[in-house]
């Protein structure tokens, strides 16, 4: 619960920056339409029923909203999904944010959504199995879950907290802990033991010098993951 409350506090500090495209979050907003593709690939979006996990505010759920998608958006801390109810107003999505654990909006909401999106989170958190648990929890079966998140390697310090945070300064520095970072192998573990099951596992290709991102076979540092709940 520490590391929850840790995290909280980090995002509140910044929320004011989430829809500023040149701002703390920037790098978001350039991979933001690469992992949308990514979705589109293996899913049709329009009036599919949605819940968008550590949703942050909100630049993937308008995303997925503009696509048609019912959206419902989840975070556990406040200014940012005050952030991204304000935001509504600019965009003229129809949203549901609600800030509130993954834990409790399973009590009501089990077994609801047809997709579910939790994108950079899982290296945010003490627990991520128990995360996982919980959102094939929130699927109907045969529903897809798209997860992404960092791969654990040499090439991943590097790339992933030492370039980005600290010498490029992309960025804010102490955005990851590196020991959290998950290896393909142990999310594949993890997502199985609670009934979902990989279909496609990329990797998200980002040049910061140009602001492109594309998706690539290589997952050595961000990659991006499709999952089947068994029906």
């Amino acid at each position: 619960m520490n590391n929850y409350n840790h995290e909280v506090n980090k995002f509140n500090k910044i929320a004011h920056e989430w829809w500023n495209t040149d701002g703390e979050f920037k790098t978001l907003h350039h991979i933001n339409p690469t992992r949308l593709q990514f979705i589109k690939n293996h899913v049709n979006l329009p009036g599919k029923k949605l819940i968008d996990i550590g949703c942050g505010g909100g630049i993937l759920s308008e995303s997925l909203a503009n696509e048609g998608s019912v959206v419902t958006a989840i975070d556990l801390a406040p200014l940012s999904i005050e952030v991204a109810k304000l935001h509504l107003y600019e965009s003229g999505l129809v949203i549901d944010y609600r800030c509130v654990s993954i834990e409790k909006i399973v009590e009501t909401k089990s077994g609801s959504f047809e997709i579910l999106t939790c994108m950079e989170m899982l290296e945010h958190v003490n627990n991520p199995e128990l995360v996982i648990a919980n959102c094939a929890k929130l699927l109907k079966p045969g529903g897809y879950a798209f997860f992404s998140t960092l791969n654990r390697g040499l090439k991943s310090y590097i790339l992933g907290v030492l370039a980005t945070e600290y010498i490029l300064n992309i960025i804010p520095k102490k955005t990851h802990n590196y020991a959290s970072f998950i290896k393909p192998s142990e999310l594949q573990k993890m997502l199985s033991k609670h009934g979902l099951f990989i279909t496609d596992i990329r990797g998200i290709s980002y040049n910061p010098f140009t602001f492109r991102s594309s998706i690539s076979s290589n997952v050595d540092v961000n990659y991006i993951v499709c999952c089947v709940k068994d029906p």
